[in-house]
């Protein structure tokens, strides 16, 4: 379907020396704002034009002059060197041994000594301050006398040399500027520089009429090693771990009446690892960071609002302390909120934040490389099938949540040589903006069901994984997410402590899935009786559970989950190879499972009992099963892949656990297909996510109709 042309709501990367192509492409794509990116300026004729302006600023970042006068007010890391076994004799490691060089450097300062921590990890103990010794000199930690065949770790805090940003851009896209040192604004000496240095800013900006802050202070925790067979030694888009320092850590202590150590970051070489739960000290330490942030934060903001200017956040680089579903968020007074998106669940984080505008970056980014290194603008790349990708996904999402604005990033000139793409983007410009206008009139329809989503984090953290859908992709939770996005169902976000006293009433689906042990299983907060008691009673009253993977799994509390008596699957971890089983006899749903839907496996499942009804199965596991309890029923499935015909059998599974019929009204019956009605203006979108043309059918209160579909098309039907 063709698109009316329209405008607004779009952002244009524009860049100084293609004013020409700047100006056709913010009419051809309707643009209404004009941005500077990493690597790009903005010249005279291109702010002179009448466009809003966005200027983007890292506030910590592109000082190197100031930083290199106060080398200690640079950002910091807790690092840990790899297990280093003892033989005979002293033991001699080097800190920085594996690490980038360029990136790090040894912070051995003696407020920093008093943090640094070696540990001998074969008994699990740290060892007495008196035990080992630091070599400046040489560059090495000696341990005089290790136990024989022990293994060693070496703790310590290390300046960041580089700002991970400004070293992405220079491997992505060869930069060859000085590397761009990271400012901590930890200490009042550097708060006052970056204040008086944005007040500047400001004043040398007045066509500036947002301000794209990219995002506060501290990075996404990105580390790097110096062999290339293995250089991402560590990423975590959701870690605090790159927030550290002496005086952190001392005011934190004064704070808080106790002292965090090294091992609380380091965590046995895991750091601070957003996919497993948080410890009660990880919990008070991004609680104590968040306020900093945010306390600072304002003044910033408040300072660009006295200019007459706006303020708002890019949710994805530096955002850590500026987490948007936090207790903190709104003391900032950003005007907006941004976010770039590969994926549907990250739209609808976007969309569900408490702020007056929210925007997506879409991708692919207009650079030569993408993220993998893969060619996007460059020879061998089709941005045009990588974009359509995307948008297959995010428009999902955009069907069932409100977005303001979309837009892109990076160097215009690239476009020159894919005339394909930009004649692509004009159209998805315009089929956002018909959506966006749906939405605007009134809310979209949904179906008679609340779905909660049971993790570690709860409502902090919803829709995310602390990633984009391609990073984690190993994750079980991130597949569901996924499919949530663009099902036509209220979804929410609860924590282990928002249900452990009873669930909200309004809930009548929870989902708990992902690998025993992570955040998204829980972990050993399965241990918690009261927890058990509460779901169980929950479900007995007439809730669904739907467990997937390893679910509520802990060990020594006898079943594997939980929550297996009501799930009526378990995992035998060993115990149990001796027990008799319950046979595997499949008795399907008929249309529950949809042609080309996928199932997955799960070793060393078992049945609890013989009532427990077995829907799927793949090589004689259960792949799919129900079981009875009370008034309610538990389900599990072994795993979950997103595909869209996944989604459509997901959401077959949550209305027929609730007893809701698999043809409710709005709903397609191809699964390569989604509609959605908007009842403000009678109108019905329907949308194929096959890139095969087809048709499909949607039931309406007033009968059924017929749609024929191109491959991706998208269909915008007033009803009379």
């Amino acid at each position: 379907m063709k698109f009316q042309h329209t405008s607004g709501g779009f952002t244009l990367p524009g860049e100084a020396g293609q004013e020409k192509l700047t100006l056709e492409l913010a009419e051809k794509w309707g643009a209404d704002v004009i941005r500077d990116s990493d690597g790009t300026q903005l010249s005279e004729e291109i702010l002179d034009t009448g466009y809003d302006i966005y200027s983007t600023i890292c506030i910590i970042r592109d000082h190197n002059v100031w930083a290199k006068q106060h080398p200690d007010c640079l950002q910091q890391t807790f690092l840990s060197t790899d297990p280093v076994i003892a033989t005979e004799g002293p033991l001699t490691v080097a800190p920085m041994a594996g690490f980038f060089a360029e990136q790090f450097a040894v912070n051995d300062c003696p407020a920093a000594l008093r943090y640094w921590q070696v540990w001998d990890r074969t008994a699990d103990k740290p060892l007495p301050a008196g035990a080992w010794t630091w070599d400046a000199a040489s560059g090495t930690v000696t341990v005089e006398q290790p136990v024989p065949f022990h293994a060693y770790t070496v703790s310590f805090l290390a300046w960041r040399l580089w700002e991970e940003i400004n070293m992405y851009n220079h491997v992505t896209n060869s930069w060859t500027s000085e590397h761009l040192l990271p400012v901590d604004p930890r200490t009042p000496q550097a708060q006052e520089y970056l204040y008086d240095w944005l007040k500047k800013w400001c004043e040398a900006h007045p066509q500036t009429n947002v301000v794209r802050f990219t995002s506060m202070f501290y990075n996404f925790v990105w580390i790097w090693g110096s062999d290339k067979r293995n250089q991402n030694l560590f990423t975590d888009w959701g870690s605090y771990d790159f927030t550290v320092s002496e005086k952190a850590l001392d005011d934190f202590a004064a704070q808080y009446g106790y002292a965090l150590t090294a091992e609380d970051f380091i965590n046995k070489g895991n750091l601070q690892v957003t996919h497993m739960p948080p410890t009660a000290h990880k919990r008070d330490y991004m609680a104590f960071t968040q306020r900093f942030v945010a306390g600072y934060g304002k003044r910033l903001v408040d300072l660009v609002h006295s200019y007459g200017k706006r303020a708002y956040v890019f949710y994805d680089d530096s955002w850590v302390g500026v987490e948007p579903y936090g207790p903190h968020f709104q003391e900032f007074g950003f005007d907006g909120i941004i976010k770039c998106v590969f994926s549907g669940y990250e739209a609808r984080m976007c969309a569900g934040v408490e702020a007056s505008v929210h925007e997506l970056r879409f991708h692919p980014y207009l650079f030569p490389v993408g993220l993998g290194g893969a060619p996007t603008f460059a020879p061998g790349g089709n941005p045009t099938r990588d974009a359509a990708e995307y948008w297959n996904h995010v428009r999902r999402a955009l069907l069932r949540a409100k977005i303001d604005r979309i837009g892109l990033g990076g160097y215009l000139h690239l476009l020159n040589d894919f005339p394909d793409f930009v004649e692509y983007i004009a159209d998805v410009a315009d089929e956002f903006r018909a959506i966006k206008a749906l939405h605007t009139h009134g809310p979209v329809a949904i179906l008679p069901l609340t779905v909660a989503v049971l993790h570690s984090w709860g409502g902090l953290r919803p829709w995310t994984l602390s990633g984009h859908f391609h990073e984690t992709y190993m994750h079980t939770l991130i597949h569901i997410n996924e499919a949530l996005a663009g099902l036509p169902v209220q979804v929410k976000f609860l924590s282990f402590d928002d249900v452990k006293n009873g669930v909200p009433a309004d809930v009548d689906v929870i989902i708990n899935a992902g690998r025993a042990g992570t955040a998204w299983s829980g972990g050993d907060v399965w241990r918690d009786e009261n927890l058990v008691a509460a779901l169980n009673k929950w479900v007995y009253n007439g809730g669904v559970l739907l467990g997937v993977e390893e679910p509520s799994a802990v060990n020594g509390c006898g079943d594997t989950f939980r929550m297996a008596r009501v799930l009526g699957v378990d995992e035998d971890m060993g115990a149990r190879v001796c027990h008799g089983r319950w046979p595997v006899e499949v008795k399907p749903v008929e249309g529950l499972i949809p042609d080309g839907a996928t199932l997955k496996a799960h070793d060393h499942l078992y049945l609890t009992d013989g009532d427990t009804r077995v829907l799927a199965a793949v090589n004689g596991t259960p792949a799919l099963a129900a079981h009875n309890f009370g008034k309610g029923r538990g389900v599990y499935m072994a795993g979950f892949s997103y595909s869209p015909v996944n989604a459509r059998m997901l959401l077959n599974l949550l209305l027929w656990a609730k007893s809701l019929p698999l043809d409710s009204d709005w709903l397609t019956d191809n699964p390569h297909t989604e509609a959605a009605w908007f009842p403000a203006d009678k109108t019905l979108v329907v949308i194929n996510n096959s890139e095969a043309p087809c048709t499909t059918t949607v039931k309406t209160p007033e009968g059924v109709v017929a749609v024929e579909l191109e491959g991706l098309e998208t269909k915008i039907l007033p009803q009379e």
